[in-house]
């Protein structure tokens, strides 16, 4: 089959969704191996059969709801490329929004704790962002962190970048001059499109039957492991910046600043010490 005759196939059946072009493309890349522009100059190319089995395998993956993401086993955070697995969070760009919070406030040298680091995006995108900050990433998942430490190598953050496992603070020593954190934050009885629900951890999607468990343990650890004038960062969801300010400030920390992300929502809040 012709190449343009198949990624036609491909948009009709993936139907309504509005990255069905795309989606096609990709799956078509990673079976062929060929490029983007190689796809576009010779759409009269005819595929072997090995890469049209494969190539249909992957369609009827997607199809299933599975994400582009997890088909190809990468997903592109900050402009850089991280390799996901069924044991992380499939790193979304709303998180950038943190991100770009944590290097505004913290231009120069400065030591970090990301909690519930999964593919360690947040922790390298630090590293790599500002070669002055160094980090250490925690997660609860031994595989998670294998994720990130490989993540990390690939990245080239492996010396400024340490990894632990464990649960939040436990165990956790000495001081950092930011906290930071995506943690999980769905409500437990949420109903979730199939595309996460199915595929991202649920130890990285529910934050207990409030959506609030993880910023409670954030914030009632948070001043034991902060430095003087240090800060603690937050990811949150949909309509919950004011529980959230409000947990902080029952644990004496007050809001420094909301950041929104592109759609508009308060998507990051950044807290220090009274």
């Amino acid at each position: 089959m012709r190449i343009d005759d198949l990624l036609k196939q491909a948009r009709l059946q993936l139907g309504g969704k509005f990255s069905a072009a795309l989606d096609a493309r990709l799956l078509l890349q990673e079976a062929t191996g060929l490029t983007h522009a190689e796809i576009i100059a010779a759409p009269e190319l005819e595929l072997n059969a090995g890469s049209l089995l494969k190539f249909n395998a992957l369609l009827a993956r997607r199809l299933q709801h599975e994400p582009i993401s997890r088909i190809l086993g990468h997903r592109e955070f900050y402009g850089r490329r991280f390799a996901i697995t069924p044991d992380v969070l499939d790193p979304r760009p709303d998180t950038e929004t943190l991100v770009e919070l944590a290097l505004r406030h913290f231009p120069g040298p400065a030591r970090f704790v990301d909690l519930g680091t999964g593919s360690g995006a947040i922790a390298i995108t630090l590293c790599a962002e500002n070669p002055n900050l160094s980090g250490l990433a925690i997660d609860l998942s031994a595989a998670a962190l294998a994720v990130a430490e490989q993540n990390a190598k690939a990245l080239g953050v492996d010396v400024a970048l340490h990894f632990r496992q464990g649960r939040w603070f436990e165990g956790l020593e000495g001081q950092f001059d930011l906290i930071i954190s995506n943690p999980p934050y769905i409500r437990q009885d949420a109903e979730l499109m199939p595309d996460v629900s199915a595929f991202d951890p649920a130890l990285a999607l529910f934050g207990g039957e409030d959506g609030l468990e993880a910023y409670r343990a954030i914030a009632a650890g948070a001043a034991a492991h902060l430095a003087p004038a240090g800060q603690v960062m937050v990811e949150i969801g949909a309509g919950q910046a004011e529980d959230v300010t409000l947990i902080f400030s029952g644990q004496g920390f007050h809001q420094v600043e909301q950041a929104a992300d592109l759609a508009g929502h308060p998507r990051a809040l950044a807290f220090a010490r009274h």
